[in-house]
């Protein structure tokens, strides 16, 4: 008798359908991108870590949210980008076999149909309503948070081909020392860009609120032990330096300084002009 198993049939369970505000180039980015599932959906996914990947697709062990790191699930995507599809089978753990099937469908410069299939190993009816209602539910918000991230990507994108241009950088007058303390963190355009001012350790300092990596949004992402955390991609920087504090080669941009002269706190002041508390 032959010890292979044949497989278990897969039978519908629902589809979800949406547009999505966003370009082909954009969706595909994101797709392959499984380095932000456990950041940008973390109230669904715990961890992550890559396998394998290439030009066909990743192979994935995710851990869910609440779930046990020691039984990951192993999804492995599968990409038909000429037929602008692509499938995520679940290879181990909770829903062994499973398969989402993906249909995006281009329908302008920043807009796409999309259509997700969830096949699964179940046969009742009622079961697969609930299986299905419980898909739907999880991918709304999936696809809330990442078409989101995918529109902020993309008008940080515009921004820095078109903000490239000299912009003259007068010191900003913040306002009375007391008063901007207590005011703090506080976002502050100088020189055409937009800073974040914060108290660390008594010490005011300025950093940039854009993340080197994808161009993520760091003008509200707390600083801890002295460094700030990217929502998308988890990337941390050294808040005084700039420096990444994971150890990659990546490096925030450089920030104008932050001086108190005469009790009022200005950013940009040059250092022969903030001498004076």
């Amino acid at each position: 008798m032959s010890s292979l198993q044949a497989p278990i049939p897969l039978h519908l369970s629902g589809v979800y359908r949406r547009h999505v505000g966003a370009s082909m180039v954009r969706i595909w980015e994101n797709v392959f991108d499984w380095e932000h599932l456990p950041w940008l959906h973390g109230s669904s996914f715990q961890s992550v870590d890559l396998e394998e990947s290439g030009p066909w697709g990743w192979r994935i062990r995710l851990v869910n949210q609440p779930g046990d790191p020691a039984k990951p699930q192993i999804l492995e995507l599968r990409v038909d980008r000429e037929a602008h599809r692509y499938t995520v089978t679940t290879l181990q753990g909770q829903g062994q076999g499973s398969e989402i099937r993906v249909q995006l469908s281009p329908r302008g410069a920043h807009d796409t149909d999309i259509e997700v299939s969830f096949f699964v190993p179940e046969a009742r009816p009622e079961r697969l309503a609930v299986i299905g209602a419980r898909y739907i539910e999880v991918y709304t918000l999936l696809w809330d948070e990442d078409e989101a991230m995918m529109r902020e990507r993309e008008r940080a994108l515009h921004a820095s081909r078109t903000g490239s241009q000299q912009v003259r950088a007068d010191p900003v007058r913040l306002g009375e020392e007391a008063a901007v303390r207590a005011a703090l963190p506080v976002t502050v355009h100088y020189a055409g860009a937009p800073w974040r001012v914060v108290d660390l350790d008594g010490d005011l300092l300025a950093h940039a609120t854009t993340c080197p990596h994808w161009l993520g949004p760091l003008d509200t992402a707390p600083a801890r032990d002295g460094c700030i955390t990217c929502p998308w991609h988890g990337y941390r920087f050294d808040v005084r330096t700039g420096a990444s504090a994971d150890g990659r080669a990546l490096h925030l941009q450089k920030p104008p300084g932050v001086h108190v002269k005469n009790g009022a706190v200005w950013l940009g002041l040059p250092m022969d002009d903030a001498g004076t508390r």
